[in-house]
């Protein structure tokens, strides 16, 4: 699909005047709808006030509900909004919204949390063949003391073959791009067999900073247990710090996937 949602749920700040912004927190995290592991309890309310501990400027979220009327009947706690505005509540004003997966109760897909204005938003359909749908949500940010900052949320197949060609189409994304601006990519690559890193490593102007600042990709999945590298951070034109695997409680918990948090520098 190619249907993308963009909103502020506040009113528009003027930044022409603002100091330049050089540090931005990230938090990349796969909300698997608003659910724990193996569906066994609706826990959305608690990852808002998880999400919201971390004070991340950028929130880079991937299979989150757009829709879903079974669900929403059926849950008290259910939001009255899409889950990404939700989420975003008013500590985020901005957010976009790609959806992917649609189907007869609803959508889902990626989205993005920012305190920055996003001044575009485009969802890309890498989706290959079947039933599975992906995108690439590719959003343009208005960071004081910068003229662009791109940030791509990510979510590949779980077919290698098909990640492959998903790759190539990141890459086509990247060199569309201007050379010189910084861009952030972060979400879950499903790539537990590397392959995928393995293609993005052989660019001079990109690095995984887990890769970079610990020697190795962050363990991810499954949340309890991690064993496999699902989840990554990619940097262009900007470097990282700190980079942290939120693998305690209440993380634990929340989601399949461990959320992976970084202070990107511009």
């Amino acid at each position: 699909m190619t249907i993308d949602v963009i909103g502020n749920p506040q009113a528009p700040k003027t930044l022409a005047s603002e100091p330049a912004v050089h540090r931005i927190k990230v938090l990349t995290v796969n909300t698997h709808k608003g659910f724990t592991a193996f569906n066994r309890r609706f826990i959305l309310p608690e990852l808002r006030e998880a999400v919201r501990s971390t004070s991340a400027d950028l929130v880079f979220l991937q299979e989150v509900l757009g829709e879903h009327e079974k669900h929403a009947s059926r849950y008290e706690e259910w939001p009255k909004t899409s889950q990404y505005e939700f989420l975003a509540d008013s500590m985020w004003t901005d957010f976009a919204y790609g959806r992917n997966a649609v189907y007869p109760n609803g959508h889902h897909g990626n989205a993005l949390l920012s305190k920055y204005p996003i001044k575009s938003s485009r969802n890309l359909d890498v989706s290959i063949t079947g039933p599975e749908r992906r995108g690439l949500l590719h959003c343009v940010l208005e960071v004081p003391g910068h003229e662009n900052v791109h940030a791509i949320c990510v979510h590949l197949s779980l077919l290698e073959s098909h990640r492959q060609l998903q790759i190539v189409l990141l890459h086509q994304l990247l060199k569309s791009l201007p050379a010189h601006e910084p861009v952030i990519i972060a979400g879950d690559f499903n790539d537990w067999k590397l392959q995928g890193n393995a293609a993005l490593a052989q660019r001079d102007d990109l690095h995984e900073v887990f890769e970079r600042h610990h020697g190795q990709l962050a363990k991810t999945y499954p949340a309890r247990w991690p064993l496999l590298r699902l989840d990554r951070i990619y940097l262009r034109n900007a470097t990282g710090h700190d980079p942290l695997i939120l693998g305690n409680k209440p993380w634990t918990h929340l989601s399949d996937h461990l959320p992976l948090a970084v202070e990107v520098h511009v």
